[in-house]
């Protein structure tokens, strides 16, 4: 007997712990905290980070399209752990004909739509770096071994802890063709003029993370998962082109080198405008662009603490600037674009630029570096140290669409935005493209909001994921997914941990303590190298509130939301008062439904035998059930005299009682938000936190009280939730029409703004 009580027990435990697994802690997929990272979600007292300083002098040749760089690099081993070797990135040999990237695709006929996507399969470019030296400081040639876009230096002796290496690469390589190579960077060509506009990014052999997560960092690039760098000190001369404008990472040391004086004070005077200054404007630009100087000029750049280094150049630049006040520190906002970016971009770029660094601030860490810039590249979005490339190009009669408007805003608040994640919060892109892409897409839909009012943001607001999170499952990736082997990129790292962001903020936490908890991450973390579990743990301990059952929903599975109303009873107290519950009862018996066959007999029998013979009805047919008896009356005042006054005001008003059942079927356990209309024409919205399915996670059922009658329920009346099929959310039923469309509309030709144009010319 004691054996089997056992045995019962333990079955009975074991059911228990697996009916509450979406709310069990997450702290076996957590690592364990230590003295680098402690269980609160800071940094721990033994916290360290590898600092990597780099002196460059780089060449742009605007006739071959060829980039030389001669760099040093002092690399600072600040880890307990003797290195015997040290890793190095070589990003550009994604572009190398050998490249991995090139073979792992899966590709299907159906996959080439057009003959340029056929082109680009046998387009023959010799990319990657020719690497032609890496020495010590005196001069001596130090082993090395490249596997792919990864470089090995094989160290004499071991770097020792607390010490410093430096050495010197030599390397070139051709630049890469966006329009038929792809690529983060590269060059644009404009074929009418003969003129290219450079954006050149990972664009030199960088150093790998080294750090107490992982060890290195050395993940092959395969050209999803971006850039994982330590935080070193950068000292740039960049040789080009004498007409060519520079936009780079950091501050410009020799203005009056490659500067006009009427340049530099305009620059001096765009820090305390209102509004952007134009410091190279668009006639002078189109000028060069027809002179084209063959003769050289050198600009030298410096930058602090950062993580990387990029830069734009081109004669056909047309640059403008304005300063705009950060906690007292005042920020460069500038861009830099053709005359083809035009009018969007002298309109606009330059005011989202100072926009976008002031609300970011707010919302994360006040911006800590000189200068933010914006260079228009078509088609292309990608960021930096204090600069980014931005596409939204207009038609070539300057006319545009609103979503190119819309594409151009949002790219260069996005970009601009990742100043912060993760330039200088600095989580491991190449393994948790959420961390940087997630978060930052948070933030760029608050800046949004607060740019204009209604923006019609595209990732952020709840309901906007739900198509996504209600697909085929065999291609949702939890967003725990490293970057390589993520299903549908954008929805899984920028959709979705963004939607997450803004329920919690909106629904889970409330703003104020989210911004708290939010914030106090950032704090801890701004030039830092940030994991998940110090995310996870930071927003907990800021803010009280227990998360785990969040994270492990939304973050580690692909379930979805969509929780019903299943099901609706009505009760109200029964009074004992015999002259209300017999009348009640007499209403009720009234007007129920009757059988169609009762129905019927009414007509087909035209007397039964009790209506004919009088002697067959008994007591229990002639007595009126709903008449009140003495007896009944007595009983009920003995009811009363053992009631209390509460009682008895209880029992005498007219509460309503609504006994609501809820199904989870989706998975994903989330609050009820229920409204509840009456009557009267009045509402109210009640909120339960997701807890009531700590126990039972597939159905739950709860008791309303109301002091009058409801009309109708509503789920999630707000879209906040994310759920996935509105037409089980309301009681009584509601089924939300969708539109048939009998005929697709053709694509227009023309934008509304030419269409508009068109018309006018034609009064």
């Amino acid at each position: 007997m004691i054996k089997f009580f056992h045995f019962v027990f333990c079955v009975l435990f074991a059911t228990t712990i697996l009916s509450q697994k979406k709310f069990a802690q997450l702290d076996q997929e957590l690592p364990t905290p230590n003295i680098y990272r402690t269980a609160s979600g800071a940094p721990g007292h033994k916290y360290y980070q590898q600092k990597a300083d780099y002196k460059m002098i780089l060449e742009v040749d605007d006739k071959t399209q060829i980039l030389k760089g001669d760099e040093q690099i002092t690399y600072t081993n600040n880890s307990p752990d003797k290195l015997e070797y040290l890793w190095l990135q070589l990003d550009q040999n994604l572009f190398a004909k050998n490249s991995d990237t090139k073979l792992i695709n899966v590709q299907k006929m159906q996959d080439f739509k057009s003959i340029r996507d056929l082109e680009r399969q046998f387009f023959d470019y010799d990319g990657g770096y020719k690497v032609t030296s890496i020495t010590s400081t005196s001069g001596n040639k130090m082993k090395f071994h490249i596997n792919k876009t990864m470089l090995r230096i094989d160290l004499d002796k071991p770097l020792g802890s607390k010490s410093s290496i430096s050495f010197n690469v030599k390397w070139w390589y051709n630049i890469n063709d966006r329009s038929k190579v792809g690529g983060r960077s590269g060059y644009e060509y404009f074929p009418k003029e003969g003129n290219y506009i450079y954006t050149i990014a990972q664009f030199f052999p960088r150093m790998c993370v080294y750090n107490d997560v992982e060890g290195w960092q050395n993940k092959q690039f395969l050209g999803r998962g971006e850039f994982t760098l330590p935080f070193g000190d950068y000292d740039v001369k960049i040789i080009v082109p004498q007409d060519h404008v520079v936009a780079a990472t950091g501050v410009l040391q020799n203005p009056s080198s490659v500067l006009t004086s009427e340049q530099r004070k305009l620059l001096n005077k765009a820090k305390s405008a209102n509004k952007p200054i134009v410091i190279v404007g668009q006639k002078e630009a189109e000028k060069k662009e027809k002179t084209k100087s063959s003769k050289l000029k050198t600009w030298h750049f410096k930058a602090k603490n950062v993580r990387d280094f990029a830069f734009a150049n081109s004669r056909k630049f047309i640059w403008d600037a304005q300063g705009v006040d950060v906690d007292g520190k005042n920020v460069m906002c500038m861009s830099f674009y053709p005359k083809e970016g035009n009018p969007l971009w002298e309109r606009y770029s330059t005011k989202l630029v100072a926009h976008t660094v002031k609300t970011y601030s707010k919302y994360t860490v006040d911006y800590p570096y000189p200068v933010a810039i914006s260079v228009h590249s078509n088609n292309i979005g990608m960021e930096y140290p204090m600069i980014c490339f931005n596409g939204g190009r207009p038609e070539a009669d300057g006319t545009y669409s609103k979503a190119t408007k819309y594409g151009m805003w949002g790219v260069i608040i996005h970009e601009v935005g990742h100043n912060f994640f993760p330039m200088i919060i600095n989580s491991d892109e190449r393994q948790w493209t959420w961390m940087d892409e997630g978060l930052n897409t948070f933030v760029q839909y608050l800046t949004e909001q607060e740019w204009e009012r209604g923006y019609p943001s595209r990732r952020g607001p709840a309901y906007k994921i739900a198509d996504y999170m209600r697909g085929n499952k065999n291609f949702i990736s939890p967003i725990m997914t490293n970057s390589e082997s993520i299903h549908q990129f954008g929805n899984n790292a920028y959709g979705k941990p963004a939607t997450a962001l803004n329920i919690l903020r909106e629904t889970i936490m409330g703003r104020e303590l989210f911004d708290f908890a939010f914030k106090t991450y950032c704090e801890r973390w701004k030039f830092k190298h940030p994991s998940p579990a110090d995310f996870f743990r930071s927003m907990e301990d800021a803010s009280a509130v227990d998360l785990d059952w969040f994270w492990r929903g939304w973050f580690y599975t692909t379930d979805h939301v969509d929780i019903s109303i299943s099901d609706v009873k009505w009760f109200q107290l029964n009074t004992n008062n015999p002259f209300k519950e017999k009348a009640f009862n007499k209403k009720e018996n009234d007007t129920k439904d009757v059988f169609i066959g009762d129905h019927r007999n009414q007509k087909s029998i035209s007397e039964t035998i009790n209506e004919k013979d009088k002697n067959i009805d008994d007591f229990y047919v002639t007595h009126d059930i709903y008449k009140v008896e003495t007896l009944d009356e007595i009983q009920y005042q003995r009811f009363l005299k053992r009631l209390n006054a509460n009682q008895a005001r209880l029992l005498n008003s007219t509460k309503q009682f609504y006994e609501l059942t809820f199904d989870n079927i989706g998975g994903l356990v989330m609050p009820l938000i229920i409204n509840c209309k009456f009557v009267d024409g009045t509402e109210e919205t009640i909120r339960i936190p997701a807890e009531i399915w700590r126990k039972f996670e597939n159905q739950v059922s709860r008791v309303f009280v109301f002091d009058k009658e409801v009309i109708s329920f509503r789920l999630d009346p707000f879209l906040e939730t994310a759920d996935t099929d509105l037409d089980n959310n309301s009681w009584p039923r509601v089924s939300t029409p969708s539109r048939y469309q009998l005929f697709k509309q053709r694509k227009r030709k023309e934008n509304p703004m030419q269409r508009d144009n068109r018309i006018k010319s034609m009064d």
